[in-house]
């Protein structure tokens, strides 16, 4: 199995409900490290399986869209306590759909799966994996 992984980086705001959060009720910040890593058996003809560069420009549109927000006013997440796993699927989704549209070229043709990670610090991190 192939894999090649982007990186990236998103800023958001936002609180969760339930008691097991404590301090995290309260409206609060976060920063994030993403790594999206696509994974595939078969190299294209040109023997790669991603356009490292369309992908780095997909990722980066995918947390554009998720940078420098509020989560909480956001209708995507209405009732959704916004965790770093749910936010690792949300990513995942949203780049498989660029992934299903065609818009990291032909070589993602090859892609079979995505695992998306987000650190929420050096020794914290949650990932999301899902096939294509």
């Amino acid at each position: 199995m192939y894999s090649v992984t982007v990186r990236d980086h998103m800023m958001v705001a936002h609180s969760f409900r339930g008691e097991v959060f404590g301090p995290a009720q309260r409206l609060h910040g976060a920063t994030f490290v993403v790594d999206v890593t696509f994974r595939g058996p078969e190299l294209d003809g040109d023997a790669i399986l991603v356009d490292i560069g369309l992908a780095t420009q997909r990722v980066h549109e995918v947390v554009g869209d998720l940078s420098y927000r509020n989560l909480d006013d956001e209708p995507a997440f209405a009732g959704t306590n916004t965790s770093t796993e749910v936010l690792a699927r949300t990513v995942a989704d949203r780049v498989a759909e660029r992934v299903h549209a065609g818009d990291l070229g032909g070589a993602a043709g090859q892609v079979t799966g995505l695992v998306v990670t987000l650190h929420e610090s050096h020794v914290a991190w949650a990932s999301y994996e899902r096939t294509l």
